[in-house]
């Protein structure tokens, strides 16, 4: 069991990314779940994790089969993606080529390929002291216009500001893991 700052980010980290999640749903074709559709590449925002410390969540899309039918040119679809997101200033712990056979209806199996991309960020990067106390003076000045988080429990108003940023701060990280996925993606298919 985590420690409760460590559970309380989570649960802010993923109020943020079912924020980001609804932002790209409305942008974008939505699909089922927390996946939408952009030029025929289905994208994937997977649930944070706390995990050692650290909160841990996967993004992904899939290889777009229609256009790359054969095994070698996925795999080398796929390399170049790997390729183009490890040259962006924060990398994945880990980039894979995933396989998975889905079946609906129990009568018919899918195959499909897919980019799956892991991220970790440590609790202390989710949020800025300097930040929660320029909010602070802002609150205290009534100059503070969104509302502060709900929290039982936490009673002080940095302590529900800290929450606040790290809802917005892992929004904001996500999103532009999910930009860099689909740049990826656009770059690769040009």
């Amino acid at each position: 069991m985590g420690t409760l700052k460590g559970m309380l980010f989570n649960q802010f980290a993923g109020e943020g990314f079912n924020n980001l999640v609804e932002d790209l749903q409305q942008k974008y074709k939505p699909k089922k779940g927390r996946r939408f559709n952009h030029q025929n590449v289905t994208y994937e925002v997977g649930r944070p994790v706390l995990k050692d410390n650290t909160i841990e969540f996967e993004i992904s899309c899939k290889i777009p089969q229609d256009e790359i039918k054969n095994p070698a040119a996925m795999k080398t679809y796929f390399s170049n993606i790997k390729k183009i997101i490890n040259k962006g200033k924060r990398k994945p712990v880990s980039i894979e080529m995933e396989n998975i056979v889905w079946d609906s209806k129990k009568d018919t199996e899918k195959e499909r390929d897919y980019v799956k991309l892991l991220y970790q960020y440590p609790l202390d990067q989710l949020f800025d002291d300097k930040e929660v106390m320029k909010r602070y003076e802002q609150v205290t000045q009534g100059a503070y216009k969104e509302p502060l988080p709900d929290v039982p429990g936490i009673f002080t108003i940095p302590g529900k500001l800290t929450l606040a940023i790290v809802r917005e701060t892992a929004k904001k990280i996500c999103g532009e893991h999910i930009d860099s996925l689909i740049n990826a993606n656009k770059q690769v298919r040009r």
